[in-house]
């Protein structure tokens, strides 16, 4: 909605009056590139980096060493409420903090943080922490829900402690529940910084991470492995890409391979999982999406 032309001078003027911060930027633009672009400017004059993207967020970077994190985790919440508004409704405000002290040095960290828009009704989330599973997202799924229906976050920085994280749960003996793990590096270190080596190397590291995973898993669990949107790292520019984005499924008790047909919708997946857990078309109040259960047993 403001890919072409900035957020309104109206949003700024109040982000400003209620911040007490200067914002310069206001541009759809790489995340990395604007660094560059006006991380010497923002060290300067102590202005918040403020664009977008192709995508219906506004960010804000600031220099870590600068700007407190503190400071600027406040500063997006108030720019999260003010999004909220009907003429705006911004999906997410992220902050995006940084180090370094001039153009190709600065480097993002990972204590970026997500402020979504509040899911507007229950999710499958909610309709599996309501049976009384546990529901527990790894990454920034705490971020991007809102922390509904989850009931227990973890934060992680990089893919590695993701795995690691997920591993360790799947060996406990008495886990029943969800566990809903974003894997951030594909995306932001080297999807969008398109760096295809980098990328080939991580989609190694999450290989053998993957049989560890595999090894630990109880009969009745089943995997999913998938994305919410391609990010090409040998494409053109640096947004997200637009390639169907695979679905793989695995558990023990699947007991041969079988191509999936092609999925209308990512809701598709969200009904699978409600009814791997409860046979969603009897008991769940969610009608979304068509469960593909049956289809891999």
């Amino acid at each position: 909605m403001f890919t072409d032309t900035g957020f309104p001078q109206s949003l700024i003027d109040e982000l400003e009056e209620k911040t007490g911060h200067k914002f310069i930027g206001n541009i759809a633009a790489s995340g990395t590139a604007i660094l560059d672009e006006l991380g010497e400017e923002h060290i300067k004059t102590k202005s918040l980096i403020l664009y977008t993207s192709a995508d219906s967020v506004l960010q804000i970077a600031a220099n870590e060493e600068i700007i407190p994190l503190e400071e600027l985790y406040r500063v997006c919440e108030i720019a999260r409420e003010i999004t909220l508004k009907e003429e705006y409704k911004v999906a997410r405000v992220i902050a995006r903090p940084f180090i370094g002290s001039a153009k190709g040095s600065f480097t993002r960290t990972a204590n970026r943080h997500d402020y979504a828009l509040k899911p507007f009704d229950n999710t499958i989330l909610d309709e599996i922490s309501s049976r009384g599973y546990e529901v527990v997202g790894i990454g920034k799924i705490s971020d991007i829900y809102c922390n509904q229906g989850i009931t227990k976050s973890i934060k992680t920085k990089n893919n590695d402690m993701g795995m690691q994280e997920i591993i360790h749960i799947a060996k406990e003996e008495d886990y029943k529940g969800l566990i809903f793990l974003n894997l951030v590096d594909f995306d932001s270190v080297y999807g969008h910084r398109r760096n295809p080596f980098g990328y080939k190397e991580a989609l190694e590291r999450f290989d053998i991470q993957l049989k560890d995973l595999i090894e630990e898993l109880k009969d009745d669990d089943l995997l999913i492995i998938t994305a919410d949107h391609g990010n090409d790292p040998t494409f053109k520019g640096t947004d997200h890409t637009r390639e169907y984005v695979p679905v793989i499924v695995y558990g023990k008790e699947l007991k041969e391979p079988k191509k999936l047909h092609e999925l209308k919708t990512m809701a598709d997946i969200g009904a699978t999982i409600n009814d791997n857990f409860s046979n969603c078309d009897e008991n769940s109040s969610l009608k979304i999406g068509n469960s593909f259960l049956n289809d891999i047993k």
